[in-house]
């Protein structure tokens, strides 16, 4: 149900969690995700702890899901020295092409636990259907 996206995208997001780098607005950061089917549903799941609900961005265009999300440095008060930090800080992003089987106008969104969670039903049209056969007296030939 999902196309893959630009290998050259997949170095960068590599490139990103090796060296620690802080995306950016320009230049987000890479959040992980997993794809899967559930029944007559599609499901997309985003790890984005420590983000609040209205830090992240979900648009739909065409079949281009993009999915945005920032974390921020947590309020530091003064006396206050930051010994280790670790935890990934900035801008996260990550972009999905849906296939045409796919309902993009009833996708829901679930964020509980720091994953976000997409939920999106199979099309109709895209679903398996029996076709009836006609019987050959029950067709108008025409004569010419």
């Amino acid at each position: 149900m999902l196309m893959r996206t630009d290998p050259f995208r997949e170095m960068d997001r590599i490139v990103q969690q090796l060296s620690g780098a802080s995306g950016t607005w320009s230049k987000p950061s890479v959040m992980p995700m997993d794809a899967y089917r559930q029944g007559d549903t599609y499901v997309i799941a985003f790890d984005l702890p420590g983000v609040s609900t209205e830090a992240i961005d979900i648009d739909v265009e065409r079949n281009m899901l993009t999915v945005k999300a920032e974390r921020r440095p947590a309020g530091k008060s003064d006396g206050v020295q930051m010994e280790l930090s670790e935890r990934p800080l900035g801008v996260f992003s990550r972009q999905v092409m849906l296939a045409d089987t796919l309902d993009t106008e009833h996708i829901e969104a679930d964020y509980d636990a720091g994953v976000l969670t997409l939920r999106i039903p199979i099309a109709e049209r895209a679903k398996p259907r029996k076709i009836a056969i006609g019987s050959e007296s029950g067709r108008k030939q025409i004569s010419g």
